[in-house]
């Protein structure tokens, strides 16, 4: 198969809109349930600002997710269903928004959602809670963001205390034929340079790369490849293949959200 139908065509199910309209409804059940502060913006653009839920229990973490759309479409808005999800386990979340591309450049994107991190965490510092690293969570385009936010050198030590990757774009190299580069606008190079899995070393937090079952075989393997590189790197990594998923619906397997919130540094007593 070609690029174009691994992950563009081939990934797209007839399901996906009501899908995605039935997350947008439970996600504004869950805003009326648990009253996040909405739109706390970390840097200037309009696009720069994230939406927190505290958790009213007992807290395991906290957390930041970032939404998929291959780094040039949808909206947090369309995926804070799983703040609740989250919540219930025991971590605070920020559901976060960046700007997209051609607004800006891929380089300029991914720069700014590392203006999200500390924005998140003095956010949970503001209410009182422990805690100098986050859990960074990201689906898609969201998964190669937060495996950048990890391999990223933060001139110190990193606030990233585990990665989450749901079905993952971990090499970007294969997106550079396909209509999706109209608006990302990458070479080979500047693909290559972006990639995660061509930069993984040893001294990462945890991670957790997780995809659906009947994802096309580009994705799977992704997944695959990216598990592997951070374990070949010495690092502490878990794959799980959800059964019977595809790229949304993956998102509605507990086993995901169990594995999320199981990497948090304060999960265990």
């Amino acid at each position: 198969m070609n690029a174009t139908w691994e992950y563009m065509t081939g990934q797209a199910h007839p399901t996906h809109a009501a899908l995605i309209e039935a997350f947008e409804r439970e996600g504004e059940a869950g805003v009326a349930a648990l009253r996040p502060a909405l739109d706390i913006p970390y840097g200037p653009h309009p696009r720069e600002r994230f939406d927190f839920y505290a958790a009213p229990g007992a807290w395991r973490g906290t957390l930041a997710y970032f939404h998929a759309g291959y780094w040039q479409s949808r909206d947090k808005v369309q995926f804070r269903f799983l703040a609740p999800l989250l919540v219930a386990r025991g971590l605070d979340v920020a559901m976060v928004n960046y700007p997209l591309c051609p607004d800006v450049t891929l380089p300029a994107l991914l720069e700014s959602t590392r203006r999200a991190v500390p924005a998140v965490l003095a956010r949970a510092a503001s209410l009182g809670r422990g805690g100098a690293a986050l859990v960074a969570a990201g689906h898609s385009a969201g998964g190669q963001i937060v495996a950048g936010l990890a391999l990223h050198n933060w001139g110190g030590a990193s606030p990233i205390a585990a990665v989450a990757g749901l079905s993952g774009v971990y090499d970007l190299e294969p997106l550079v034929g396909t209509p999706l580069n109209d608006r990302l606008r990458l070479d080979v190079e500047t693909a290559r340079a972006l990639s995660p899995v061509r930069r993984v070393r040893g001294g990462m937090p945890p991670a957790f790369f997780a995809v659906g079952g009947k994802e096309t075989p580009a994705f799977l393997a992704q997944n695959a490849r990216m598990a592997r590189a951070w374990a070949n790197a010495g690092n502490l990594s878990g794959e799980y293949v959800s059964p019977g998923t595809d790229h949304f619906s993956l998102l509605r397997d507990p086993v995901v959200m169990d594995g999320i919130a199981a990497l948090s540094p304060a999960a265990s007593p």
